[in-house]
C-alpha cells in the first residue's frame, strides 16, 4: 500500500490513543450524593496542542501595567484592561507577546468583541477599537461609571453602575436604543435571547435581549461575573465564597457551590467546566478553581494570587489579576 496510508492509519491511531489516555485521567467521578458523572466532551483544541494536563500553574506574561482586570478575546489575540494605567493592552494568545498598548481616556474595564472590533467601557464612555492596531474608531457617551459591556450578537450592552440602568448600543453608530433600569448593575453575560445583569444590590436580572423587559430577578450574594455553559447560567458569589448554577430558562437554583477560595470575582465556561478566579484577602483565599458542570465539584484547585477576571481563547483559560500579569491556564 502507499506510504501516505499507513501514516494516515498512524496519525489516526496515535489520536485515538491520545483521546483514550485523556478519557482515563478524567474518569468518571461518583460522590456520596450524586450517580457516576462521565467526563465532559473532550476539546479537540486541547488534543491539537497535546494539552493533557489540568492547567498550567507557571505561564504568567507581564503586561507592563500595574493591574490587570477586564479581558475579551477576539480569535487571535486576547485584550485586556488596565485600569489604573489608563491603557488597554493586546496580547497575542498563542504565546502571550505584548503587540500594542493603547491609550483611553479613564480606567478602562469591561472589555467586548463584537465579531469585528473590540469594545471597553472607560470612565463614562465606551470606545470602539480597531482589533488591528488599536485604533480608536469611535467613542460613546453612556451612564455613570460603566463596569462591563457585552455583545448579543446584534447590539453592544453596556452596565452604567452609578446609573443604576443598562444601556443597548447600535453596533454600527453607538446609538443608544434602550436604557433600562437594574440596581447598581455590574457585570453581564448573554445567554441566547436574553441578557443576564449581576447586581451589586444583591441579586441577578434577567433581561429579554429584544426589548429589554426584565424577565426574573434572583437574589444572590454580592454577584461578580456570570458564565453561560449553553444550559445554565454560572453566578460568583464574592460575598459568600460560593458559586450558584441557576437554570436559564426559568432561574431555578441548581445548586450552590464552594468557590474553592475568598472572593470569586471572575468566572467562564472553557467548553467543559466552569472556572472561577478568587481574589482573595490572603494567600489562603488566593486560587483559581475548576468545576465540574453536573454538580459543581472541583476537579482543580490552582494558586494563583489576586486573580480577577477570567476568559476562554478556545483552548485555554487566561486569569488577569491585581499585579499588572495574565495567565494562560
Amino acid at each position: 500500500m502507499k506510504r501516505q496510508y499507513w501514516i494516515g492509519i498512524g496519525l489516526s491511531l496515535l489520536l485515538l490513543a491520545c483521546v483514550w489516555t485523556l478519557q482515563a485521567q478524567q474518569g468518571s467521578f461518583t460522590t456520596a450524593d450524586s450517580a457516576s458523572v462521565p467526563p465532559p466532551p473532550l476539546n479537540p483544541n486541547a488534543i491539537a496542542i497535546l494539552r493533557w494536563y489540568a492547567a498550567n500553574e507557571v505561564t504568567k506574561f507581564n503586561t507592563g501595567c500595574s493591574a490587570t482586570q477586564g479581558i475579551a478575546f477576539d480569535g487571535a489575540n486576547m485584550w485586556v484592561g488596565c485600569q489604573f494605567d489608563n491603557k488597554v493592552v493586546k496580547v497575542r494568545a498563542n504565546d502571550g507577546v505584548v503587540l500594542g498598548k493603547f491609550v483611553l481616556a479613564n480606567s478602562p474595564n469591561g472589555i467586548a468583541f463584537d465579531g469585528s472590533n473590540i469594545w471597553v467601557v472607560n470612565g463614562g464612555d465606551v470606545s470602539k477599537l480597531q482589533t488591528s492596531d488599536g485604533k480608536i474608531l469611535a467613542t460613546f457617551p453612556v451612564g455613570t461609571d460603566p463596569a462591563d459591556v457585552t455583545f448579543d450578537g446584534s447590539y453592544i450592552w453596556v452596565s452604567n453602575t452609578l446609573s443604576d440602568n443598562v444601556m443597548k448600543l447600535r453596533v454600527s453608530d453607538g446609538k443608544v436604543v434602550g436604557t433600562f433600569p437594574v440596581q447598581r448593575p455590574f457585570r453581564i453575560a448573554v445567554a441566547g435571547p436574553n441578557v443576564w445583569v449581576s447586581s451589586s444590590a444583591g441579586s441577578v436580572i434577567k433581561l429579554r435581549a429584544r426589548d429589554g423587559k426584565q424577565l426574573g430577578s434572583f437574589p444572590m450574594c454580592l454577584p461578580g461575573s456570570l458564565a453561560f455553559d449553553g444550559v445554565n447560567m454560572w453566578i460568583a458569589n464574592g460575598e459568600c465564597d460560593t458559586v450558584t448554577k441557576l437554570r436559564e430558562s426559568d432561574g431555578k437554583t441548581l445548586g450552590t457551590f464552594d468557590s474553592g477560595g475568598i472572593g470569586p470575582i471572575g468566572i467562564a465556561f472553557d467548553s467543559q467546566y466552569i472556572w472561577v478566579a478568587n481574589n482573595g484577602l490572603s494567600g489562603r483565599g488566593y486560587f483559581v478553581v475548576k468545576l465540574r458542570l453536573g454538580d459543581g465539584r472541583i476537579v482543580g484547585h490552582f494558586y494563583l494570587q489576586g486573580a480577577t477576571e477570567a476568559a476562554f481563547d478556545g483552548s485555554s483559560v487566561w486569569i488577569t489579576n491585581g499585579f499588572g500579569y495574565v495567565s494562560k491556564m
